[in-house]
């Protein structure tokens, strides 16, 4: 009962948190997730050179730069991001910091366009300049969030980045409409890279760089800009010693990115995470299930559950297809309990399948689909795991060393937990699921009698009642031939019950 209870529990909690979000998931858009939560690490920035009021002489002003913010925004834009965002404007636009950039790597959107709506306004009315940079290389800004690039004040992106399908253009109260001019119709329903981009004039770029191949190069790219009489200060040239000039960055550059609680909701948010713990949740329940007691494996396999119905209910997802895989794990549960693997598991592994393979719904230009190598780890993981590992695991937990299979028939046992069909019994030093096929139900504490083996399920029936062993009837059919009534005593039956 404990063990159904957690089932339930966790069951509920899951559907109501992807019920929650149904309705908002149906005007989400997404796109593919393969380097969704890979680039958080990757791309962090080598720290800019010292400034340069370093080498200020004693006596004179300190020569003060205000430090410049950056928000790393790696994966799906969410409900978290979105908000992440929005903090981090304000703390800027609160602290001395003269201007904030979006370090952006994320291959769509999956919030509705009310949200993005409100994320646009932000940017567009922030009193703080706000740049935008797509890096590093490889990265991608898709979905109705890139249209940022319109309102940002400067923005840029690293060689081998792709920009694109924005949609339609929100509408925004904002003194500037979204306008990407001759690119609108290129980037509704498309990508374009860095050269294309340069030459449909999308980025404000505001230096003559083919592109921005690194944060520092973003951060010197926003100097000189000038907002409400503030002129944003970055960088200074610096002549060498061989009479050559460069640039230096001389702003502090501080990075920020989301807390650990967040950045784990964000994660799961991601198709194959999402995808692996609820096949790996599902999985770890059905086995505490046809075990005994409540042990590690349901705790962790209801975390997983409700951390995977978390980043479903974020996602695109197919309601029915999450039902499949539910039902899939019914049909395996059909044939764990009797140990062997047969046309139930067979049935369990089609039905995987087909959930699977339509669990998210794809969008123009890229698919939620999670990575062959998220299919083929979570489909197989499944086969080995009930055609192999489950069985032998579940025997394992009710077999002992001392107790044999087929000349248990006949031995005693105690019922361990109420058997009404079905429960828990103790023959000898091991515990068994058991079932009765009696109309009364065998009571916790009842004494039982093995009447057959399914597997490694028994067969069990009270013992008033219950048809005599074969080695009972021998032992009254030799007292009848003394000529003395038969008797059993609780010794008798004790006896009868050893194996010879």
């Amino acid at each position: 009962m404990r063990r159904l209870a957690i089932a339930m529990l966790t069951a509920a909690a899951g559907l109501t948190m992807f019920a929650g979000s149904a309705a908002a998931n149906d005007s989400s858009a997404a796109a593919n997730d393969s380097s969704a939560a890979a680039n958080d690490h990757s791309a962090t920035p080598v720290t800019p050179s010292a400034p340069a009021q370093d080498d200020e002489t004693e006596g004179q002003p300190v020569d003060v730069v205000a430090p410049v913010d950056v928000l790393q925004v790696s994966g799906f834009i969410d409900d978290i991001l979105v908000d992440e965002i929005g903090n981090a404007i304000e703390r800027a636009e609160s602290g001395d910091a003269q201007a904030l950039i979006l370090q952006v790597n994320s291959d769509g959107t999956v919030v509705d366009d009310q949200t993005v709506t409100r994320l646009l306004e932000d940017v567009a009315s922030a009193q703080i300049p706000i740049g935008i940079w797509v890096g590093p290389s490889g990265s991608r800004f898709y979905g109705p969030a890139a249209q940022l690039l319109s309102v940002a004040d400067v923005t840029g992106m690293a060689p081998g980045s792709r920009v694109g399908y924005i949609g339609v253009p929100l509408s925004i109260d904002a003194p500037s409409p979204i306008d990407f001019g001759i690119a609108e119709d290129t980037l509704r329903n498309g990508s374009v890279a860095l050269s294309e981009a340069r030459a449909l004039d999308i980025f404000k770029q505001r230096i003559d760089d083919e592109g921005i191949p690194t944060i520092a190069n973003m951060v010197q790219a926003m100097d000189g800009y000038e907002e409400d009489g503030v002129v944003i200060r970055t960088a200074e040239a610096v002549v060498t010693d061989d009479g050559n000039s460069r640039f230096d960055t001389v702003a502090p550059v501080r990075f920020s990115k989301l807390s650990l609680i967040d950045q784990l909701f964000h994660t799961v948010a991601s198709p194959p995470v999402a995808y692996l713990l609820l096949l790996t949740g599902l999985a770890l329940l059905i086995f505490e299930f046809f075990t005994a007691g409540v042990g590690l494996a349901g705790v962790v396999g209801a975390t997983c559950t409700l951390l995977a119905f978390s980043g479903l209910s974020v996602l695109p997802t197919r309601s029915w297809a999450v039902v499949i895989i539910g039902i899939a794990m019914l049909a395996f549960a059909i044939d764990v309990q009797v140990g062997i693997p047969r046309f139930w598991t067979g049935v369990g592994m089609f039905l995987t399948v087909v959930g699977t393979w339509f669990l998210f719904r794809s969008i123009p230009g890229a698919s939620m689909r999670p990575s062959w190598v998220a299919l083929i780890t979570g489909v197989g993981g499944i086969a080995l795991t009930f055609v192999v590992g489950m069985p032998n695991m579940v025997r394992t937990r009710f077999a002992t060393p001392t107790i044999g299979r087929e000349w248990m028939i006949g031995e005693l046992g105690t019922v361990i937990d109420d058997v009404n069909p079905d429960g828990v019994v103790q023959v000898g030093e091991g515990r068994w699921r058991a079932r009765t096929n009696r109309a009364t139900p065998v009571v916790t504490g009842d004494p039982v009698r093995v009447a057959a083996i399914d597997g490694i399920t028994l067969e069990v029936e009270p013992l008033e009642g219950a048809a005599r062993d074969y080695r009972d009837m021998r032992g009254g059919n030799d007292g009848a031939a003394d000529g003395a009534e038969p008797t059993e005593t609780p010794a008798d039956l004790s006896a009868s019950s050893s194996p010879d």
